[in-house]
């Protein structure tokens, strides 16, 4: 099992073991460490990018309970160097949090979040209606946000049974995998971009300000 450092730092720079690397049928290799900075892509979330003994990652998946690391060339099993883009990290952060803050919003009008598209230009959260409440407008769900950002709510990550649950404040914490801002500081704002209902789902679409 691949030891996932990104769920309790937000380091983007370390060292780590090679204990694979397996050919994959289009040529490229698949690189399996002992502990990795790189969120895989999933739940929501696209992958990290950066870089593995100076070696650029094209895509990181999970597969069971190991991530692999999708490179061109392959590496010793060996002590490498990791490096995580640091700039893409902090962005799709930005997007997956901001993703959340719709799913609370929703929730205190009375809908509950199902399922999460988080990628950066796409976000879109699904809800659906826990005892028939009203559709929200827009202008609400943003009016709910809109204290939280300016509380410069922090995050804060626990470990329960094993899964990992992240929060905001005193806002209830989401079991969830992905990489998140420390602060809400780091949001500028969240707007709402689209709206629409479909066999009684709830799908919002949201963007960075």
């Amino acid at each position: 099992m691949t030891e996932r450092l990104y769920y309790s730092s937000d380091i983007t720079k370390g060292r780590a073991r090679v204990v694979s690397c397996t050919a994959e049928s289009d040529g490229r290799y698949a690189i399996e460490l002992d502990r990795t900075l790189f969120h895989p892509q999933g739940g929501g979330q696209p992958a990290d990018k950066g870089w593995i003994a100076g070696v650029p990652v094209e895509a990181v998946m999970q597969r069971g309970e190991n991530v692999l690391h999708i490179l061109q060339q392959p590496l010793d099993l060996a002590e490498v160097e990791l490096r995580v883009d640091a700039v893409t990290r902090l962005l799709h952060s930005r997007w997956h949090t901001s993703g959340h803050l719709v799913g609370y919003a929703g929730e205190e009008c009375g809908w509950q979040p199902v399922k999460a598209h988080q990628w950066p230009g796409e976000g879109r959260i699904t809800f659906v209606s826990k005892e028939n409440a009203p559709v929200p407008t827009a202008e609400k769900l943003l009016a709910i946000v809109q204290p939280w950002l300016e509380g410069k709510l922090s995050r804060s990550i626990a470990f329960e049974d094993g899964r990992r649950k992240v929060g905001f404040g005193e806002l209830p914490a989401y079991l969830c995998g992905g990489t998140h801002v420390e602060t809400l500081t780091e949001i500028n704002g969240i707007t709402v971009t689209g709206m629409k209902v479909k066999k009684g789902q709830l799908a919002v679409n949201y963007a960075l300000v």
